[in-house]
């Protein structure tokens, strides 16, 4: 059985390329979006040197415009009004936004500047809103200076050409992201109300902050978090998560090596309840609450070295009060230079205490490696790197997790050749390392409809011997049945990205990305990073059909029977019309109260009448009827036979095995096409099954005439 898990967000605990184009670039959306987005992402976009601007804002020629009309930006997309606030406890009339005026910094300070002497850790302190995750992330990204610049591009400010207009990037979920914004922020009795600095007048945490606010949607979508998931948008890096009551022995160094590679880290203390979220601990600590980790040191403290930790409170006070606090008298018996050195300050919300007391206090540390050959500090190769962009859909591809047998075989599936071993010389073991990382896309732009992360997680299964070197194939509920997982995600989690390392031997495996619970909708990303060589792709059954020649049969063929009913049905012109067929159909399906049916529509009886009629009378003759009749018998029986619980209906993952039995092979795209269209609360009745079997016969003959008569335009 798969395990669920769910975590308490902090107190405090999207966008990508497919989403902005139906946002901006391109008007349609579904597939022909997704190959659309396809499209540009090879051409490059979305890469750290051309980063896609959401809505299509071009920072440089808005601003332009603004400095030759003497004008300050005014942002329409995300506009200085109630609703980029919020929508519940921020919502437009609350006592929380009673009374906000939006102003811009040169409304608030005569001297407004965009960065003081260089972004520091004490630039970022908490307002009214519960995002201390962001705020870690934010802290923790500015001692890394090259990572920060990528984030908050050189060259603002409030002096030179100042229009009111500033940017920032983001990485989203496999693609970099350039927002504008204008320097409009919300205040409350003359107060910034959400992040600002410790200088009263410097900007730029207050202005990244409204920059990630309108990526999500509002600023109350930024309310509770994980550090990775800020870590990861300011990074493109993999997060690594560490239960500290069961940390590998090295710790110390895994975090030394990690500081040293400027990764962003964080911690927090686990709440046992909702009472306990923003309870403060004897010793000043916050539970529920998000820490930055920014830096180790070893002291020489009673004749023997202590290996202390410095951590940082986003909100800028409240600080440890237990030993290596601030002027705690442990730090009378260091060298004084050595103390000097720390720059302790009282109450600026960061704080040193011992490595010791750090791993019993706190409950979770998180990592972000900056690069994928970062994950192993030993490793002295370069991680390959490959992503997938897919979706669930309900119905059709969100089978949920294993504990679903009926629906999990209908997910995503992708295939990993792991072909060389690890080089590993104190390693007996021959295998191969490699990193899953799942992560659910533009989940807090949903929270406003009242939908929140998905319980996500993943398995991995070996490829038995049969199934080897294929591509063109999606395994179905059979394989599944009859094998075990050889490796999973250690918990299925309500987190934007779920990360496992694992090592397996060298061979082709499956990996099956899952909801916890089928029918849950969700776009995703699926990374995976191996240490030497591989090969990854999606595993997808390719479209085919094996139509049967077309039957060729005269009048003599018919049996008399057949014969007298066609006259009674056809009348005088001895044809039946759309309207005609529709009438009979509806009365046969009347008579088999084992089929649900809503009836047949002009429509589908139509596009039956398009399929068989072959004079071009819009009619069907007696012979031209026969084989029509003949077609739905054939598709009767294949109905019977996969309404597996005989309720008169097909669940839309029934169909898809009925579709195949029929013998037309569609991969995941259409069989969301066929489920959007076809079935109602995941269900296929009778007249619309036979209604998409009729479809696809004309459209796969339709395309072999084609074929037949111009191949080289088709090829």
């Amino acid at each position: 059985m798969d395990r669920v898990a769910r975590l308490s967000p902090h107190d405090c605990s999207c966008g990508a390329l497919s989403c902005h184009l139906k946002q901006c670039m391109n008007p349609a959306g579904g597939i022909s979006a997704t190959i659309y987005a396809n499209r540009l992402r090879a051409e490059g976009m979305g890469s750290k040197e051309q980063a896609l601007h959401l809505n299509n804002q071009d920072y440089e020629a808005l601003k332009q415009e603004c400095v030759e009309s003497g004008s300050l930006f005014e942002d329409p997309y995300f506009p200085a009004e109630p609703p980029s606030l919020g929508f519940k406890e921020l919502a437009p009339y609350t006592s929380k936004t009673r009374d906000v005026e939006w102003m811009r910094p040169t409304e608030l300070t005569e001297d407004p500047q965009f960065i003081v002497g260089g972004a520091t850790r004490t630039d970022i302190c908490q307002g009214a809103l519960g995002d201390c995750w962001l705020l870690a992330a934010i802290a923790s990204l500015t001692l890394n200076e090259r990572l920060l610049h990528r984030v908050v591009p050189h060259g603002q400010s409030f002096q030179d050409d100042y229009a009111g207009i500033f940017h920032f990037q983001f990485w989203q979920f496999g693609e970099w992201v350039d927002i504008v914004i204008d320097d409009r922020l919300p205040v409350k009795d003359g107060e910034l109300m959400f992040v600002h600095s410790a200088e009263g007048n410097e900007f730029w945490s207050a202005l990244l902050e409204k920059a990630y606010a309108k990526l999500n949607g509002s600023y109350e979508a930024l309310s509770g978090g994980s550090t990775t998931e800020g870590f990861e948008d300011f990074t493109g890096g993999v997060s690594e998560m560490y239960e500290l009551s069961r940390a590998p022995k090295d710790l110390y160094r895994i975090i030394g090596k990690a500081l040293e590679r400027g990764s962003l880290l964080g911690c927090s203390i686990d709440i046992s309840s909702a009472f306990d979220m923003e309870a403060v601990t004897f010793k000043k600590l916050v539970k529920g609450h998000a820490y930055s980790l920014t830096a180790l040191k070893e002291v020489e403290f009673r004749g023997n070295l202590t290996r202390l930790i410095r951590v940082r409170n986003p909100w800028g006070q409240v600080e440890w009060t237990g030993a290596w606090s601030d002027n705690s008298p442990e730090w009378d018996e260091i060298d004084p230079s050595e103390r000097e050195d720390l720059h302790l300050k009282m109450e600026d919300g960061e704080f040193w205490m011992s490595f010791s007391e750090f791993t019993r206090q706190f409950s979770r540390l998180e990592i972000c490696n900056l690069t994928p050959d970062a994950l192993s500090e030993d490793s002295v190769s370069h991680w390959n790197t490959i992503k997938f962009h897919g979706a669930w859909r309900k119905g059709s591809s969100a089978g949920g997790c294993r504990n679903h047998p009926n629906t999990f075989w209908i997910n995503p599936q992708y295939k990993i050749t792991l072909l060389e071993e690890d080089d590993d010389p104190e390693d007996d073991e021959v295998a191969c390392s490699f990193l899953v990382a799942l992560m659910q896309k533009d989940r807090r732009r949903h929270r406003r409809q009242g939908q929140d992360m998905h319980t996500i997680g993943f398995a991995l299964y070996e490829i038995p011997e049969e199934f080897r070197g294929c591509q063109n194939v999606h395994l179905k509920k059979n394989f599944f049945l009859s094998m075990s997982s050889c490796a999973r995600s250690e918990t299925f989690i309500n987190l934007r990205e779920v990360s496992t390392r694992l090592r397996l031997p060298p061979g082709e495996y499956l990996i099956v990305p899952s909801t916890f619970d089928p029918g849950q909708e969700a776009d995703f990303v699926l990374r995976v990073f191996t240490e030497k060589q591989s090969e990854t792709e999606e595993l997808d059954d390719e479209v085919s059909a094996d139509l049967e020649d077309e039957e060729e049969i005269s009048e003599d063929d018919i049996d008399d029977s057949f014969k007298s009913m066609f006259a009674q049905l056809a009348g005088e012109d001895m044809e039946i019309s759309i309207r005609e067929l529709r009438t009979i159909l509806n009365r046969v399906v009347s008579r088999h109260k084992d089929l649900k049916t809503d009836g047949f529509s002009v429509e589908s009886c139509r596009t039956m009448v398009n399929l068989m009629d072959k004079d071009g009378s819009a009619r069907l003759g007696l012979v031209e009827f026969q084989i029509l009749w003949n077609k739905i018998r054939k598709w009767l029986l294949i109905f019977r036979e996969f309404d597996l619980d005989k309720s008169g209906a097909m669940s839309s993952y029934e169909i898809r095995l009925a579709v195949e039995a029929a013998g037309f092979k569609l991969n995941n795209r259409l069989n969301q096409v066929l489920v959007a269209r076809y079935a109602e609360n995941e269900m296929v009745d009778f007249d619309n099954f036979i209604c998409c079997l009729v479809k696809l016969e004309a459209m796969f003959r339709s395309y072999q005439q084609f074929d037949k008569e111009g191949s080289e335009l088709l090829r």
